[in-house]
């Protein structure tokens, strides 16, 4: 397997360059250059297969001969061996054809866990092999810095600096990031949107300063690795449903559309996916763009689902590339575009070859309280307001087909919201209640990338 990027699809790279750099050096997305084809058969009949196998089976298809097989499967099983949930990501029926998969039962309760525990320790595999250091640096707006942080805390061979945007995620995503005592921890909260802290990891990876002195490596959803190791969820909920000889949907809360891209490529892999639904907060970016093709840029509104507050969504790119038939010079011109004019709007066509394949809508605050309240007054389910998103979906569809709604953080994370729609507040696992009390370590900065760049170098 070999990989190209969005902006040059003349690169030839292998999956542990790929890994590791996580950004093209051109500022593109890597992706790789043809799709396997998973067996799904071979794993139907699979009765005793655990989700660390799974994993191992799917991600395989995409390292080529950087690992075996047997190391694959071990690096797997170690990941996911202390998630609090026997099933790791358990499928909850709701009703008839209607399903909400789980993704809270890793270190930091969140869906971010799932690819992030399998990245770091392949990261770790990568670099003791390779004898070297890197210097991880991510963006957040919420529940990636925590998971990548988890991942990577008191690994030698790692640093990482994660910037947020100050006063901008919940009280909880900020604590789970900035109560992390370890030495090769560094948290920069940054007086701006998800979006500004974005755009600084962007120019901080083609900076030439930094590249003189480190190797820079990405964790959150631009990294390949995340991606697949993301699309395993998607085959183990439709192993759990056991439904084989209908259509599945999945309805997927979205930011910066790395999980539901996941999902998609799951389809391109033999997943017998319909349809997918794209469900954005106030920041409807994503919306506008699959609906008319209106992709552009508006001022960042602050919800009650702050994961979500993004206006720019860097996976986009990879789906966009696969649109205009992999052409890194239509890509190229048209992000140009984007980049400079803040806005593009869609060809036809290209609108057209999305539409085969995602739906979307709109949920606002208000909506997706009173989703919350609706699916604890019928179901007595508490979410938390991202996956209230996708529940205000999956209430609404009415077809014959398997319909999956992503529970994407457990909802204690977000205590303030859930008191103001049901009037109770979620339990909150011992972990979370002992955080509290830890002391913070962060520093705040401008919105500067040359001063988060001498930051990083001061302390590397």
């Amino acid at each position: 397997m070999k990989y190209f990027s969005t902006r040059n699809s003349k690169l030839n790279k292998t999956f542990d360059e790929i890994i590791i750099e996580g950004l093209a050096p051109d500022g593109g997305l890597y992706m790789p250059k043809s799709w396997p084809k998973i067996d799904i058969e071979k794993i139907i009949d699979d009765k005793n297969i655990s989700y660390s196998k799974l994993a191992s089976t799917i991600i395989k298809n995409y390292v080529g001969g950087t690992i075996s097989e047997s190391e694959l499967e071990s690096i797997a099983e170690k990941s996911y061996k202390n998630f609090t949930h026997k099933k790791i990501a358990p499928l909850k029926k709701i009703s008839d054809n209607k399903y909400i998969l789980e993704l809270f039962y890793g270190p930091t309760f969140a869906f971010k866990d799932y690819p992030l525990q399998i990245v770091g320790n392949l990261f770790q595999y990568y670099l003791k092999k390779k004898q070297k250091k890197i210097t991880v640096i991510g963006a957040t707006s919420g529940d990636t810095g925590s998971a990548a942080i988890d991942a990577c805390k008191d690994k030698d061979n790692i640093n990482i600096f994660i910037l947020h945007p100050y006063n901008k995620t919940s009280e909880i995503q900020r604590k789970q990031m900035t109560t992390i005592n370890s030495k090769n921890v560094f948290n920069i909260a940054i007086d701006g949107t998800f979006d500004d802290c974005q755009n600084i990891v962007k120019s901080l990876f083609i900076s030439n300063d930094l590249k003189k002195i480190t190797t820079l490596s990405a964790v959150n959803s631009i990294n390949w690795a995340r991606i697949i190791s993301q699309s395993v969820y998607f085959f183990w909920a439709y192993l759990q449903c056991g439904v084989y000889n209908k259509k599945i949907n999945f309805i997927v809360p979205t930011g910066n559309f790395g999980n539901v891209y996941a999902a998609h490529i799951s389809g391109i892999m033999g997943l017998p996916i319909n349809k997918l639904y794209v469900a954005t907060n106030s920041n409807d970016i994503m919306h506008r763009t699959l609906e008319n093709g209106d992709m552009s840029i508006k001022k960042v509104k602050s919800t009650i689902s702050p994961s979500m507050d993004i206006q720019i969504s860097s996976n986009f790119e990879r789906q966009l590339f696969e649109s205009l038939n992999y052409s890194s010079s239509s890509l190229t011109s048209l992000m140009n575009s984007f980049i400079k004019n803040k806005k593009i709007t869609l060809d036809k066509n290209v609108l057209k070859n999305l539409k085969l394949y995602y739906k979307s809508k709109c949920v606002d605050d208000i909506l997706t309280s009173e989703t919350i309240k609706e699916f604890y007054d019928n179901y007595e389910y508490i979410s938390d307001p991202h996956t209230a998103t996708s529940l205000n979906i999956l209430n609404e569809i009415s077809n014959k087909d398997i319909n999956i709604s992503l529970a994407c953080a457990h909802p204690s994370k977000f205590p303030k919201s859930i008191n103001d729609s049901i009037g109770v507040l979620p339990a909150q696992p011992r972990a979370l209640e002992e955080m509290m009390n830890i002391d913070e370590k962060f520093i705040r900065l401008k919105n500067d990338m040359d001063l988060v760049k001498d930051y990083i170098i001061k302390n590397i």
